[in-house]
């Protein structure tokens, strides 16, 4: 099914949201001219103020994600829908699956593990059978974790990976509300279905699991390596899913039996002994707290509605580096860094999802369609993009040896 006679290109919907807002004002700097981009939303009066505030002349399409109807229409109209609306457990279900109808490409910023598989089981063959190219993750959830690890395993020669790890260097940068709602809404799934909490643990819940796998446990997260205490990263259960689907949807040619895992970098000695400790204790108490209704009330008065964020000061103070050392099965050791100067969450993620929305409507990518991950949809091409905007993607240093 061609989208070349859509109406539009791009539809942005949730552009008037916190993160919304940083995506819209990417794409009103870098999307190159004659790029047919609209903004969607519950209310044409808000919309119409940010297209004011932006200096553009797109057209605003009043719509509620509610209204089946009108996510229909939407995703007809349209080549690419970019939606920064969730949670996506709550709002995200009829976009995704209008998209795949429609033949109408997809890229959102879910790290809602439930969703996501859920969203393979629903759409996935109905957007292979339209040419719909299902993307989520399209933020630092999870963006530089797929493209770094795929890029790394390009650069080792594409043999397959015993292990693979990402360690957070530096970060810098606030937490949503929004981030923090659908935390929320995926934790009172879990709390009431035994298979939603099967999904959430598994790292090959969204894939249909390798055929053999390692006895044991998985990598140890926590603990100390060449002297350096490490801590778990709290988006690395998730972000290790992605990466599982993108090695299930190219053959497992990452191979298998890779083993991935995400960790924090703390520091030697008793210093980095004690922020390992902290950042784990309070990561576990973080998750504890939002799952149970009582200490859930304390934390709702003190962290960020949905729809708010920090500051602008804060967020233009954010940046994050990441290192994701691959161990291939013969050859040298591979390191990936991924850098930006951006808030991971904010800044960072609004250009992440812009330039994966202008990727999936005006580049010439592989021939793939489905519930797909960033990597496996856009590759090559979306790094080359973000690399343009300050990222750093780079594949090829030699790492050290593990141990």
């Amino acid at each position: 099914m061609g989208t070349n006679d859509r109406e539009h290109d791009i539809v942005l919907l949730g552009a008037t949201g916190f993160v919304g807002r940083f995506t819209a004002e990417h794409l009103a700097r870098s999307a190159p001219e004659g790029a047919r981009i609209a903004v969607a939303g519950r209310s044409s009066a808000r919309l119409l103020s940010l297209t004011r505030e932006l200096g553009v002349n797109w057209p605003t399409i009043e719509v509620d994600t509610a209204d089946e109807a009108g996510v229909t229409r939407l995703a007809a109209s349209t080549s690419v829908i970019a939606t920064t609306v969730g949670p996506y457990l709550r709002y995200g279900e009829r976009v995704v699956s209008a998209s795949a109808r429609a033949g109408t490409s997809y890229a959102d910023l879910a790290g809602e593990s439930i969703f996501v598989a859920r969203s393979i089981r629903d759409n996935h063959d109905a957007a292979q059978q339209s040419g719909a190219k299902i993307v989520h993750s399209c933020g630092f959830d999870s963006i530089p974790s797929d493209l770094g690890l795929g890029l790394g395993h390009a650069a080792a020669g594409g043999v397959p990976i015993v292990a693979a790890t990402l360690r957070v260097r530096s970060l810098r940068g606030g937490i949503s509300g929004g981030t923090i709602d659908s935390l929320r809404q995926q934790m009172k799934e879990v709390r009431t279905d035994a298979a939603a909490r099967r999904i959430v643990g598994d790292p090959y819940a969204l894939t249909p699991g390798p055929s053999v796998r390692l006895p044991g446990r998985d990598p140890r997260v926590w603990g100390r390596e060449r002297g350096v205490w490490q801590a778990p990263f709290i988006m690395g259960a998730y972000n290790q899913q992605i990466v599982q689907r993108s090695n299930h949807l190219t053959g497992w040619s990452y191979g298998q039996l890779m083993r991935y895992r995400e960790v924090v970098s703390t520091g030697r000695g008793l210093p980095g002994f004690v922020r390992a400790a902290g950042i784990g204790l309070g990561t576990a108490g973080f998750v504890a707290g939002v799952a149970f209704r009582p200490s859930r009330a304390i934390l709702d008065r003190v962290l960020p509605a949905p729809g708010a964020g920090p500051g602008a000061t804060a967020i233009a103070r954010g940046r994050f580096a990441l290192d994701i050392d691959i161990y291939p099965v013969e050859g040298d050791p591979i390191r990936t860094r991924v850098a930006a100067p951006y808030d991971p969450g904010y800044g960072g993620t609004g250009v992440m999802l812009g330039e994966s929305a202008l990727s999936l409507a005006l580049d010439d990518l592989p021939d793939r369609s489905g519930v797909l991950t960033p990597m496996v949809a856009m590759g090559e091409a979306l790094a080359d993009r973000l690399r343009r905007h300050g990222f750093t993607l780079d594949a090829g240093a030699r790492a050290e040896p593990t141990g």
